[in-house]
């Protein structure tokens, strides 16, 4: 079973009279990347709670962050310490500044922006230490916007081994496609010999040695057969399945490898293809290729 790298997970409690939030995400990325937003009270826990978010995340480039928001309960409206205090003095600069450029008065619109600057807006937050029970809470809540994470991962992961399994089955239908035009190309390089000889002067066929030319015609139509490239594709095809429905640490990085080796068979394909026909499924073939390339960055 495949998890994509691609995550988000989200947890709400109440604490202190406010809405405790806890949020992860994260992106692809070739190890374990974090950023962390905490509260302040949550500083001197960092550690602890990087620490509980790795041994879930294992890969990728994470964002954690855990904060207070004020509770929309109607009741808490009637509660002024609900509401963070403003900095009058500063909106009162800001106004003035609008009348002497501007003149007139300050329209409503304008106000509404100026209340809102940030040195205006004086958001205090409750930085007293917390108790064992809340520290306690706290690391309930991560869990669960973790347990939120994997969801979302196993999800997005189950969607790229659909898109997988349809991009490895479309590229196993055309090398199938190809089968067809094998069997007559290497009639057709013979014939196309015989013609390019029987043009010569007949001194120069006379001194022609027969048994080596027949060594070097089958040493030449060798190097055009595609029978080895054509099993080692189909055996990367299965792989690749086989990968995807395994377990553990590392599997994005394994696809990864699977497909670097499809994409040399599928190459050595092209460069033996002397048919435009086989020339265009193997374009083809490596169009499919890239887009499983680009979606394995995905898989952790």
């Amino acid at each position: 079973m495949l998890l994509s790298m691609t995550g988000y997970g989200k947890s709400e409690s109440q604490m202190r009279g406010r809405t405790l939030v806890c949020e992860v995400r994260s992106l692809n990325s070739k190890s374990i990347d974090m950023s962390v937003r905490l509260l302040t009270a949550l500083r001197a826990r960092e550690l602890d709670l990087r620490t509980q978010v790795a041994k879930r995340v294992e890969r990728g480039k994470v964002d954690l962050a855990i904060y207070m928001q004020d509770t929309n309960e109607p009741s808490s409206l009637n509660n002024r310490n609900t509401f963070a205090p403003l900095n009058w003095e500063a909106a009162k600069t800001y106004a003035q500044q609008y009348i002497e450029n501007f003149g007139g008065e300050v329209p409503a619109e304008v106000m509404a922006s100026i209340l809102r600057l940030p040195d205006v807006v004086k958001i205090q937050e409750d930085s007293s230490d917390l108790t064992d029970e809340e520290w306690a809470a706290v690391q309930t809540q991560l869990d669960k916007a973790l347990d939120a994470f994997v969801a979302f991962r196993t999800q997005e992961g189950a969607a790229l081994e659909r898109m997988f399994n349809e991009k490895l089955d479309a590229i196993a239908d055309l090398l199938a496609q190809v089968e067809p035009f094998e069997k007559g190309r290497v009639a057709k390089i013979k014939e196309r010999l015989e013609q390019n000889l029987a043009q010569l002067s007949e001194q120069t066929q006379a001194q022609i040695d027969r048994n080596r030319l027949e060594q070097e015609m089958i040493y030449y139509l060798e190097k055009l057969d595609i029978t080895e490239e054509k099993v080692r594709l189909t055996n990367h095809i299965k792989y690749f399945r086989e990968t995807m429905a395994g377990s553990g640490e590392g599997v994005g990085k394994k696809l990864g490898f699977i497909a670097q080796e499809m994409g040399r068979e599928i190459n050595t394909l092209g460069s033996k293809s002397n048919q435009s026909e086989m020339q265009i499924i193997v374009v083809k073939m490596k169009d499919l290729l890239e887009q499983i390339k680009e979606q394995v960055l995905n898989v952790l």
